[in-house]
């Protein structure tokens, strides 16, 4: 198992960044739709065993409706207040909604946990909100820079990745106190802590490194750590569903990692919660 994570990931990753600076703008809109459909087939997982192509449909509608209401060029989702902003910010919001529920699991679950509709509802908030998150970083001063946007998008990547690694040696060194005990047992205050703070050395160096502007150095420092914590809750949330759901993985498409959701759980917290920042306070 550990040989086919390591191999999948050396793979995977150089795949992922060279997509992220080489694709052309109509092309990346392309691979982080197909993506985001693939992660909306796997969350069907989570709402039933059954009749998965039925609750497919409505997701996959969804997310066509949204690429033609709202502007995809860079011209558009450049602006400071935009759809993609906005949806961003619809992301954020669930993800201050999906702490709570998390750390209140399971109790207070009696309004979602037996409701099918609720749990698609919660995978289009999830997922929607990281696509246009992606597009709305990755469009960031194209015209004027073609790769500000793709330094952006790595950015946020290396700020989730560094937070799980961290998270895992400081919760291995130090743990002690669990975070969430009823959702993921292994998961600690000290990895949490140890997860920001690995976030955000590495943040900020490689905003440095990447030559990315920020308003200032506490502001960059706050974006990442309240990203990371954003990051954690993903992580959380995805195990709390797959716990009501009874279900290991959520696919088997990537070899020793299981699905794309397992892949980028945290992702899809940390990409709104990074965007609303950085379009706020950057």
């Amino acid at each position: 198992m550990l040989k086919q994570r390591i191999l999948t990931a050396a793979v995977l990753a150089p795949l992922v960044v060279a997509g992220i600076f080489y694709l052309p703008f109509e092309m990346f809109v392309g691979a982080i739709a197909i993506v985001t459909l693939l992660g909306h087939w796997e969350w069907t997982k989570f709402v039933t065993p059954l009749s998965r192509i039925k609750h497919f449909i409505t997701p996959a509608i969804l997310l066509a409706v949204s690429l033609v209401a709202l502007p995809f060029d860079v011209s558009s989702l450049n602006l400071v207040v935009s759809g993609a902003t906005a949806v961003a910010l619809i992301g954020a919001l669930w993800w201050l909604l999906a702490s709570g529920m998390v750390l209140s699991y399971p109790n207070k679950t009696a309004w979602w946990r037996d409701s099918g509709v609720m749990r698609q509802v919660f995978g289009v908030l999830t997922l929607l909100p990281f696509m246009w998150s992606v597009l709305y970083l990755r469009a960031q001063e194209y015209n004027v820079d073609s790769l500000m946007g793709a330094k952006l998008v790595l950015l946020v990547c290396l700020l989730v990745w560094s937070a799980d690694s961290g998270a895992y040696f400081a919760g291995k060194r130090f743990g002690k106190r669990k975070m969430a005990p009823n959702v993921s047992p292994n998961k600690t205050i000290e990895g949490l802590l140890g997860g920001m703070l690995a976030a955000m050395v590495v943040t900020v160096t490689f905003a440095d490194l990447l030559d990315i502007p920020f308003s200032s150095l506490p502001v960059l420092g706050l974006i990442a750590l309240v990203t990371a914590f954003a990051s954690v809750l993903g992580d959380l949330a995805e195990s709390m569903f797959k716990r009501v759901a009874g279900v290991k993985d959520s696919g088997n498409i990537l070899p020793g990692h299981g699905g794309i959701l397992d892949r980028i759980d945290s992702l899809t917290a940390a990409f709104p919660v990074f965007t609303v920042m950085y379009s706020l306070l950057s």
